[in-house]
């Protein structure tokens, strides 16, 4: 049986480390999972990938243990141009993932922690005492140095200060997830266009390859109160107006409309419908 202290570099879990010395807990192995895009590019942006190894070398100089990068056998790109087979979209190409369920956690982050997580082992997960929400990820196999200790995550953050671990996720805009998320924010997008084109111009490449759109579409739900038969009111659940999804694609000429002063990254009243005008003037 191994102690395994499972590393994602947020606050938390680096808080673990001082965490597990106050309790004087076993520390065998230090283990984060690596997602890669392709081959030779990181899934992290630049700022983290540095943060990543100047704690690698801080966690091997104080606590004498090399982190472990595992990785799964694909690459997101990989999976992404994954062949379906069976009744689904047959001969079809994955291609962005949905919302629920999606590969780039299952197939091609988890599979390397699948080898770590085997049974008898002792895993050390960075859930703080005020996430009372994610107490139900903690078992006799997966335990919290933090909730033991008592850590809450502001105790998280002032240690991982003290210790010069704290993530650049925390003091600067750099995303702290994989770049080509399909679930991070319209601003997140805009600065990955911005500052890092080249990751940007693939992300557009993979946009043109998708079958599905990075947002899918989805249709809204609308509340509604009747009185049913017992004369009493009930609240029930229509489909409503469907919201189509948008590609990488209407990003790029959404963020474009920004670069030429049709509209602000902060208006109020953009709407999606705008991309199909010419628009000659700025839209009040």
């Amino acid at each position: 049986m191994e102690y395994i202290l499972s590393l994602s570099y947020g606050k938390d879990s680096l808080a673990c480390l001082g965490a597990i010395e106050q309790l004087s807990w076993p520390l065998d192995r230090i283990v984060h999972a690596e997602v890669w895009a392709t081959d030779t590019i990181h899934a992290d942006l630049p700022p983290m990938v540095e943060f990543k190894d100047h704690a690698d070398r801080i966690i091997q100089e104080r606590w004498g243990i090399e982190v472990e990068h595992v990785r799964g056998r694909l690459t997101y790109e990989q999976a992404f141009y994954w062949v379906l087979g069976g009744n689904k979209r047959p001969g079809e190409i994955y291609g962005w993932p949905f919302p629920s369920g999606p590969y780039c956690n299952s197939d091609v982050k988890m599979p390397g922690l699948d080898k770590v997580e085997t049974k008898g082992n002792i895993i050390y997960l960075g859930i703080a005492v005020d996430e009372p929400n994610r107490f139900h990820s903690l078992s006799d196999k997966k335990r919290s140095p933090l909730v033991e200790a008592g850590w809450t995550e502001a105790d998280c953050r002032r240690w991982c200060e003290g210790q010069g671990l704290l993530s650049p996720i925390y003091t600067t805009a750099t995303r702290g997830g994989c770049w080509f998320c399909h679930n991070q924010s319209v601003g997140q997008l805009r600065l990955l266009r911005r500052n890092y084109p080249e990751l940007w111009a693939l992300m557009l490449k993979w946009d043109s390859d998708s079958p599905v759109t990075f947002r899918p579409g989805h249709r809204e739900t609308k509340q509604k109160t009747i009185i049913n038969s017992d004369g009493e009111e009930e609240t029930i659940f229509e489909d409503g107006e469907y919201i189509p999804g948008h590609t990488v694609h209407d990003f790029d000429r959404r963020f474009q409309m920004e670069d030429e002063g049709l509209i602000y990254p902060d208006d109020k009243i953009f709407r999606w419908d705008m991309l199909d005008k010419e628009l000659n003037y700025r839209w009040f």
